[in-house]
This record gives structure tokens, sequence and C-alpha cells, in this order.
């Protein structure tokens, strides 16, 4: 089942890909040799493919500028104004000038020409770098949401971890030093896989402390010092797992917990 995040993060995808579709069609129908030619000889495609896939600019843009607006208010409300500048009649304008045509202008067809010739002076294709700029700022919107989604996720892990860590320490304070030590390593693990996740780092299936510290050290995603100060923690928490050897005591636990306390705060 998707989540909330996850149809958002779906929407705004699908939003851009309706803009590159919108500002393709604007690009075909104001310059079709020029898209044709792009098509065939740039994109290797068959140009009469590539048009029906194209939609109705006039038919569709106002429905994708509507909800792309409504993610904007949400997201970046700082960039609602140029976003609808883009688009709407400026109400101070006394006449049609390339630099003040918007797409309002291009849905109406609006074409200013001069002299008994009819030389065109501005026309709809003035409104393709319009189009531009709003798929732009769209973009921008898509990238605040994944940085609010980074942040929200980090904060949240660091929570549970807390949360986790909490509960080792009053287990650690009961003396039950090995299951103390056995829930720390679980934190450790979790932490360690967050961080092979946010640098993209490959791990095997299920893999240990050990292992996820070795592959995050030859990623270089931290030093050799930080990477023998994490082996040392899991040695604690093998200590822990072990049936035979001696058993955890409270100085083990104290390092143990002090010490992944400080890597959930200080390496991310």
């Amino acid at each position: 089942m998707k989540t909330g995040f996850d149809q958002f993060s779906a929407d705004l995808k699908r939003l851009s890909a309706q803009g590159v579709g919108l500002f393709n069609a604007m690009q075909n129908e104001q310059f079709p040799q020029k898209t044709a030619a792009h098509v065939t000889q740039v994109l290797k495609q068959d140009y009469t493919a590539f048009q029906k896939k194209l939609p109705s600019f006039a038919h569709e843009y106002q429905a994708w500028y509507s909800e792309a607006l409504t993610f904007l208010r949400l997201l970046l409300p700082d960039r609602v104004a140029d976003f609808a500048r883009l688009y709407e009649t400026p109400k101070t304008r006394k006449e049609v000038r390339p630099e003040n045509y918007v797409i309002e202008d291009y849905l109406r067809n609006v074409t200013i020409t001069a002299g008994f010739d009819k030389k065109v002076i501005v026309g709809p294709d003035a409104a393709i770098p319009m189009m531009q700029q709003q798929m732009q700022i769209l973009d921008a919107v898509k990238i605040t949401f994944e940085s609010t989604l980074y942040d929200l996720q980090l904060h949240l892990q660091a929570d549970l971890l807390d949360a986790e860590l909490s509960a080792a320490a009053q287990l650690a304070r009961n003396k039950q030093y090995r299951a103390a030590g056995i829930l720390a390593g679980v934190v450790l693990g979790k932490h360690l896989s967050q961080l092979a996740r946010i640098h993209q780092v490959r791990l095997k299936k299920n893999p240990g402390i050990s292992e996820t510290n070795e592959a995050l050290k030859k990623a270089e995603v931290y030093d050799f010092h930080t990477w023998r100060y994490m082996e040392g923690l899991a040695e604690i928490v093998r200590l822990c797992y072990a049936a035979k050897g001696r058993e955890p005591e409270k100085q083990d636990l104290d390092l143990l917990l002090d010490g992944i306390a400080k890597v959930i705060k200080m390496i991310f």
C-alpha cells in the first residue's frame, strides 16, 4: 500500500512528465519542422508516433496549471506568484511585447503585427520560455519535497533509535547486560544500514554489523579511525551474543551504549 508520501512523490513525477509533454506540444505547434528534425535526427524516433503521444496544449494545460499551483502552495509558497505571473495577463500591461507575453496569451493565440505587410512583432512562440520557467519552478518543488522527506525520515529514524537505545539502557540498569547488548546491537545495525542507504552503498542480504561497517569504510563514507571504533562496538555486541566465554559486564554496556549514542548523533 502506498503511503501519503509515496502518493505525493508519484503525483509530482506525473506532473513533471505532463509538463514536459505540454512543452513539447508547444514546440511542435510553433516550430513543427524544427521539432520533426530534432525527433528524427537527434532522438532517433518516428516523428508521426511522437506527434500522436503529444497532449493538446489548449485542452490540458489548465488542469496541469491548477494542480501544479496546488503543490506550490503546499511546498513552495514563495514561488506561487512567480508561477502565476508566467500564466496570467498582467493587469498593468499597456501593450503586448515579447517580454510580457504570457501563457494566457498563447491560449488565446494573441498575435501582434505591424505595417501593411503584417509583420509579426510578437506571437505565440513567445510563451515557450514562460512554460519552460514554470517547469523549472515545478522541478524546484520536487527537490524541496525530496529534501523535506529526507529530513523527516532522518528525524523519525533517530527518534526510533533513541527509544530503542533507552530500552537497552533500562535493561542494563536492571543488570540484564546480555539482553541490553543484543538490543543495542540491533540499534547500531539499523543505523549503519541507514547510512548505507543514504550513501547508496550496496550490501548483501542480512549483513552483520562488521560487514556493513566494512562496506561503509570501502565506500569512504567514513575513515579508518571511525571504522575501528565501530569494530570495537561490534566486538561488545558479539560478546553479548556469544553463548560461551565471559559474561558481559557493566563497563562493557557503558562503553557500548555511550558509543552508539554518539554514533547516532555524529555520523550520518
